[in-house]
């Protein structure tokens, strides 16, 4: 506990003056989390079957343009079809140029062109929602950390009922429901209150409700994949809690789910 509230507060002092400085500095550190992200997924993956050092040197140089290209496009919900159909092609080509399942596969690829995907989309959209306002990056912050300090205090306190004990046996209803209450009300409350007190505010809090259980979502969805590759943690790149998507897992699903709103209701 004590090692992971030091590493909290760490990242904290490290993480705000980044957000706010924004520009350049922010564009850099969102790619380093994307690298580094990527450098988990494919490192719990060879835990079940090496990956060719071609194709992950192709995974790092796709994950750069995605990230870095996309950066450029601020203000901009927009995907450049060139870099799309480059991925696949590069991934799934490669497939017939290897042409041995044993070291790399249909399956291989698929997992790669998803998982780069996911994650540069998700960092990229960080990016684009910095540039339109960097309090809305603060808010998706102060939900997901607030949500999940909660939700693992509360839970650890007081928890008895397992959420699903087959992906994560130390995720409690209790935890996750105290989670969600705190995770709410105190974005909520910089939101109406910093951002858009002139807005709806039942709608802000439905919309900080929504998020806060998506984040939940996240932290149960990467618990499934570290199941599933039976790993305790990403990595221990964050003494006390883990690696890059053991710390950003809510993040990345609230940031997808705050696109659905802030070209419509903010």
């Amino acid at each position: 506990m004590k090692q992971r509230t030091i590493t909290s507060l760490f990242l904290i002092f490290l993480i705000l003056p980044i957000i706010y400085k924004g520009g350049l500095l922010f564009h850099l550190f969102v790619y380093a989390l994307s690298i580094f992200a990527l450098k988990e997924i494919i490192t719990i993956k060879e835990t079940k079957k090496a990956i060719p050092d071609l194709i992950k040197f192709i995974s790092y140089i796709v994950m750069t343009l995605f990230v870095l290209y996309h950066s450029s496009q601020m203000k901009q919900f927009v995907l450049d079809y060139k870099i799309i159909a480059a991925t696949f092609l590069l991934f799934l080509l490669s497939v017939m140029f290897y042409h041995d399942e044993e070291k790399y596969s249909v399956s291989d690829a698929l997992y790669l062109v998803g998982t780069i995907f996911f994650i540069g989309i998700s960092f990229s959209l960080l990016q684009i929602i910095n540039s339109i306002h960097v309090n809305y990056v603060i808010y998706i912050f102060l939900i997901a950390c607030i949500t999940d300090s909660y939700s693992y205090l509360i839970g650890n306190l007081i928890g008895k009922h397992p959420v699903m004990e087959s992906i994560d046996s130390f995720k409690k209803w209790e935890g996750l429901i105290g989670g969600v209450f705190f995770g709410t009300l105190l974005p909520y409350v910089f939101l109406s209150t910093v951002v858009h007190p002139n807005s709806s505010q039942i709608i802000l809090f439905l919309m900080t409700l929504f998020l806060s259980v998506l984040g939940q979502f996240g932290d149960l969805f990467f618990s499934a994949m570290k199941k599933y590759f039976n790993k305790e943690r990403f990595s221990n790149l964050m003494p006390g809690h883990g690696g890059v998507l053991d710390r950003f897992d809510s993040i990345i699903f609230i940031t997808l789910g705050f696109i659905f709103f802030i070209g419509g209701i903010l």
